[in-house]
């Protein structure tokens, strides 16, 4: 039996890819029944699109007793608000990242879910990526011994996409900037694999147009154990290939084409999207799980995740405290380029 799913805001365009393969798939078990948007016109567009109904308004939404689970993707502003309404009605609630725009806002999030008991999940891609997922687990497995060092590159070409200096990403009420709306994706990533960092150095740059805020971006965060690792961010990037690097005492991982730049772009026949080395092997053991063919792939393919995480058949991809460490993790790489200073996370 289909879960009914009503959208509250369909600002992010990623909500719109789920909903597109929620409604192409009906094996997928998701219907979109509802939707509202403070954009009248955007509203409009979604509610024709995915043939649902139009909400008059969030409260009239999380009222429908017809209506079983949410999915947020109104501009972060509002995501403290949503979920505590969602919450407050007893639906369980799929977020659009980034949590929210500030700790007191994350802080809230955390508490409606958590005092309504609720089902919560973040809808990290990188979480659900296959090759993200068998890196993970062969660093889990001991797969290059102690690590001691991990570099991740992650990017956008957003200057070349024509008008996105215009829209909501970029305002600072709405949503800070380009660093904390889509760094955030990179510095989770890390999170999920080597958990909460102790301290962080970083540098942000607008380099390229000062309507969109903090365009580079470079952070180096050390953990408990001493292990270090390297965030590189650059949103006027417009190809790329390797992208995670996993330095150990006994091995290294290569994983390449596994962000926008470096998936979207063209090339090598035969490109290695993941392989390994471990001391004493006579060459590099290559993964069988493919690249996907662009980034699109990877965005579209969270929908099957959080379906079964509606159905109850799988817990969240991030809960609503994993997304409160990472939202201070990035506000902290924001102090530390503002000071100067290497900043503790406690």
């Amino acid at each position: 039996m289909a879960v009914n799913v009503g959208v509250l805001g369909f600002a992010h365009g990623h909500v719109g890819t789920y909903c597109r393969r929620w409604t192409d798939e009906a094996e997928l078990g998701v219907r979109v029944v509802a939707g509202w948007d403070r954009d009248a016109e955007r509203l409009a567009g979604a509610a024709k699109e995915y043939g649902c109904e139009a909400a008059a308004s969030a409260e009239a939404l999380c009222g429908r007793a017809d209506v079983s689970a949410v999915v947020i993707g109104a501009e972060t502003l509002y995501h403290a608000e949503l979920v505590e309404m969602a919450a407050a009605a007893g639906k369980a609630i799929v977020l659009q990242k980034p949590l929210a725009l500030t700790l007191e806002q994350g802080d809230r999030i955390v508490a409606a879910v958590e005092k309504a008991g609720v089902p919560f999940t973040l809808a990290w891609q990188m979480r659900v990526d296959p090759q993200n997922l068998a890196l993970r687990q062969r660093v889990a497995e001991g797969g290059v011994g102690r690590v001691f060092m991990v570099r991740r590159r992650h990017g956008l070409s957003t200057h070349v996409w024509g008008h996105f200096e215009t829209t909501w990403h970029n305002d600072p009420k709405l949503n800070r900037d380009i660093f904390a709306d889509d760094a955030s994706h990179a510095i989770d990533f890390l999170y999920w694999m080597l958990g909460k960092p102790v301290s962080v150095m970083a540098e942000l740059a607008t380099l390229h147009s000062p309507r969109v805020p903090n365009d580079n971006g470079l952070a180096i965060f050390r953990y408990a154990d001493g292990t270090l690792a390297e965030l590189s961010c650059s949103f006027v990037c417009l190809a790329g290939e390797n992208t995670t690097e996993v330095v150990g005492s006994e091995g290294v991982i290569i994983q390449n084409y596994g962000d926008a730049p470096s998936a979207n772009a063209p090339r090598p026949e035969g490109g290695i999207g993941l392989k390994w080395y471990r001391h004493g092997d006579k060459s590099w053991t290559v993964s069988d799980i493919a690249s996907p063919a662009n980034h699109g792939w990877r965005i579209a393919n969270v929908a099957g995740p959080l379906a079964e995480f509606l159905q109850g058949r799988r817990g969240p991809i991030a809960t609503a405290r994993q997304g409160r460490d990472v939202l201070a993790i990035t506000l902290a790489c924001y102090e530390s380029s503002e000071t100067g200073c290497r900043v503790s996370l406690g």
